[in-house]
């Protein structure tokens, strides 16, 4: 059992707390270890249809423990294999908060209090973020020395305007909730954190509400057309389209309303590595 988040799933919404508030939810090797190995379960079930982070006490997280720096994740600067192995140190940690992007459903990011550091780089990595008025953002790494590296400068400016982005990583500036709303980093600010958590599991239980296969066509073409041309993304469409196309989901969806109730719709198919298909 996850030892930094609990899990639960309630009519197949998925909802992962992170629950170390008194470590102000800060991200060391077991916190990304589990985060990975609890998204790659949401993934390969399939059972849940949108999945809901939020978190405890004061602060959403406060970003990577600074005791990693000084324990065995001190990174070797002195020698060139070293150095090379930096790149592959990331690119595995890089991988963790993209599955958050690649998942087979909707994240929304509830956000009270601050979110620093890698807490940054995971939620720029959700679909939609909600926050608290007290909420703040800060790419907290710049003032410890260093460059954001896990997704920040990646998915930030595909967020909000990049002289805004830039000033938030030059400086390590706090960008408080209001702000976030003003540029588009947040879909909606709330008075209290309670407020906020009903209008995540709300939003994620409409979600999850609608066919998960075009839920998840859905992601797919939208974040294929955030990195690719107009042109390029129209003719991935089609494919897509072709692929996922189900006249049953569209037949059901009109009866449902018709009728006046929920309509019913196939899961998405469990998810096997192949090396377990043999």
């Amino acid at each position: 059992m996850p030892t930094c988040f609990t899990l639960t799933q309630t009519d197949h919404v998925a909802h992962l707390v992170l629950n170390k508030p008194e470590a102000m939810n800060t991200m060391h090797p077991t916190f990304w270890r589990e985060l990975d190995e609890v998204l790659t379960q949401l993934h390969q079930a399939g059972t849940a249809r949108a999945l809901v982070i939020s978190s405890t006490g004061k602060h959403f997280s406060a970003g990577m423990a600074l005791e990693v720096f000084a324990g065995s994740a001190v990174l070797d600067d002195q020698t060139a294999t070293g150095r090379a192995a930096v790149a592959d140190l990331l690119a595995d940690m890089q991988a963790t908060f993209t599955k958050l992007e690649s998942l087979r459903m909707p994240v929304i990011c509830a956000i009270q209090g601050g979110c620093i550091g890698g807490a940054v780089d995971m939620v720029s990595a959700a679909c939609i973020r909600y926050a608290t008025a007290d909420a703040f953002f800060c790419i907290q790494e710049i003032n410890i020395g260093m460059v954001a590296d896990v997704g920040t400068l990646q998915r930030l400016p595909k967020l909000m305007p990049l002289a805004v982005v830039k000033e938030l990583a030059y400086t390590g500036r706090r960008l408080p909730a209001a702000k976030a709303l003003a540029h588009g980093l947040v879909n909606e600010v709330f008075d209290t954190a309670e407020a906020m958590l009903a209008a995540a599991l709300q939003c994620a239980s409409e979600m999850a509400s609608k066919p998960p296969v075009a839920i998840w066509g859905t992601k797919q073409a939208l974040h294929y057309a955030r990195d690719h041309s107009v042109e390029d993304s129209l003719r991935q469409m089609g494919w897509l389209q072709g692929a996922i196309w189900s006249s049953a989901n569209v037949r059901e969806s009109i009866m449902a309303m018709q009728a006046k109730r929920a309509p019913q719709f196939d899961p998405l198919a469990p998810l096997k590595p192949f090396r377990d298909l043999g």
